[in-house]
């Protein structure tokens, strides 16, 4: 279906929710606003195929501007509110939006951009600054009536910088009405059970493939989606129990932070209303799912895709707690595991994922990185970086990204498994394993530690847990050396910027998180 849809049905429901401040929006003004935004999208010469940029926290506008551009058959570029100036013009101009509407919560960074965008329409939503207009003004001056060309647009995302500069994901613009089936629906609906009754908690940055897309996809069915401003642990726990959430979708380091709740603090909730908990983003370590399913129950759903859309792995707790630590099997796109030379390995056997079958995918404006996505025989596979191996049920697992690999004295070493096991340790509050230089192996094994309590940093701690992990795990795969950090780099999805803490290491200077 479609939010317009859903407004004649029920045009009093609540569509979003402010998680903190309690502020609503209906599918009515859902639909009138995005009818507003569309017919001034028109109004600026904007057509088929052209492209906007947000620029915004979560707030209760940021949905309602993209429903805007999907019915204006538009490219909607989100990008992360946490960038510098010099970034967000850089994704600014390598999509070609022709308009950016910002937040005045960012105007800082915003009012930097106005000098090099004399070419680009400038927009703010709460307020603004010299250089921008209204964009609540703007839009609000424009029919609520619908466009008269209406047609299906899509969004266009950047990579999350993990292990580089961000890339942006561009597929074709299907050319279909705006109401037409979407497969992401499909599956919500199916997979997760998601209905017009999910009120369905999002806990992460809408600018992210995964919330943005998730929480389109519950409009899609006519649920209510609850958006926390920001992730805290607690607080999400608070959530589920008022707003009485029964659909979320998290990230592994989110599970992580509320199972090291005070036991009695994280017990007081009542997060019984969950009946589907999503979670992807990066592997889970299997004692965390496992707790987390002693805790909420059954409930939780995983799967593997990314951005790029090339292929879609699930599983359920059921079928998990048979296969521990599986990401699930194919339901879009046929998995092949290869070797460096491109051939497929043997069941068990650990390699390069790829993908067959899926959806096409190219990375704009950069040839060489969509190459290097594509098997060097088989240019319809490609992936994400991963390396992984199938069980015989076809289950997949995946061991790490690729670029992470840390190689000592000839040996493979990938690092997740060791943070899987550090991660469990009481007094850990996160980590990330990386692999530093040596004179005699090229690289070795380095662990750096963010401790729950800073007072513990110190070497008696770092023997503890270099013992900790060598009980668990082959010692060529532990770290010889500790270090600790207050805070690591993590994006507010929950993916760790590994590049930023390796690179401390290797005299590189990279930039900020995206």
């Amino acid at each position: 279906m479609h939010p317009s849809v859903i407004a004649e049905k029920a045009p009093d429901k609540s569509a979003i929710i402010m998680a903190e401040t309690g502020e609503r929006m209906s599918y009515r003004a859902l639909d009138e606003g995005s009818n507003q935004g569309a017919q001034l999208f028109r109004e600026l010469g904007l057509k088929t195929g052209d492209g906007i940029a947000i620029f915004m926290e979560n707030n209760i506008h940021f949905l309602e501007i993209c429903w805007a551009a999907q019915r204006s058959g538009l490219y909607y570029t989100c990008i992360s509110s946490r960038l510098t100036t010099g970034e967000v013009e850089y994704i600014l101009r390598d999509c070609g939006a022709k308009v950016l509407i910002a937040s005045h919560s960012l105007a800082k960074v915003a009012s930097d951009l106005v000098s090099s965008l004399a070419d680009v329409k400038l927009l703010m939503v709460g307020g603004a600054i010299p250089g921008f207009e209204s964009y609540e003004g703007a839009a609000g001056a424009m029919p609520k009536t619908r466009i008269a060309d209406e047609i299906g647009g899509l969004d266009m995302l950047y990579s999350s910088g993990t292990t580089g500069r961000p890339k942006g994901v561009r597929h074709a613009l299907p050319g279909l009405p705006i109401d037409a089936p979407s497969p992401l629906g499909a599956l919500v609906a199916m997979l997760f059970g998601l209905s017009e009754d999910t009120i369905y908690l999002s806990p992460a940055p809408l600018y992210h493939a995964a919330p943005l897309r998730y929480c389109m996809a519950i409009h899609r069915i006519g649920g209510t989606v609850v958006v926390m401003e920001h992730f805290d642990a607690e607080r999400a726990l608070e959530f589920i129990e008022k707003y009485k959430a029964n659909g979320s979708q998290w990230v592994p380091t989110m599970f992580v932070r509320m199972l090291k709740l005070p036991e009695d603090v994280r017990l007081k909730y009542d997060v019984s209303s969950m009946k589907s908990a999503i979670h992807a983003a990066a592997p889970c370590p299997i004692d965390v799912k496992r707790k987390m399913i002693e805790w909420w129950g059954p409930v939780l759903h995983e799967y593997y895709a990314g951005t790029e859309g090339n292929g879609f792995c699930y599983v359920n707790s059921i079928d998990w707690l048979k296969h521990p630590g599986t990401v699930g099997r194919a339901l879009v796109g046929e998995v092949h595991i290869c070797g460096e030379d491109g051939v497929e390995v043997a069941t068990g056997e650990e390699g390069v994922i790829y993908f067959a079958g899926a959806a096409e995918f190219e990375y704009h404006n950069d040839k060489k990185k969509t190459a290097e996505s594509r098997h060097p025989a088989n240019p319809g596979w490609s992936t994400l970086g991963d390396v992984g191996k199938l069980d015989a049920d076809g289950f997949l697992y995946l061991t790490d990204r690729k670029a992470f690999m840390i190689i000592s004295g000839g040996v493979n070493i990938y690092p997740q498994e060791a943070e899987n096991i550090l991660i469990s340790h009481p007094r850990v509050a996160d980590v990330a394993v990386i692999g530093v230089p040596n004179e005699d192996f090229g690289e070795e094994v380095k662990a750096v530690v963010q401790p729950a309590d800073w007072a513990d940093a110190g070497p008696a701690l770092a023997e503890e847990l270099i013992v900790f992990c060598r009980e668990r795990l082959s010692p060529i795969k532990c770290p010889r050396t500790i270090d600790f950090d207050r805070e690591l780099p993590r994006h507010p999805t929950g993916k760790l910027y590994k590049r930023l803490v390796r690179d401390r290491y290797w005299g590189k200077r990279e930039s900020r998180i995206v």
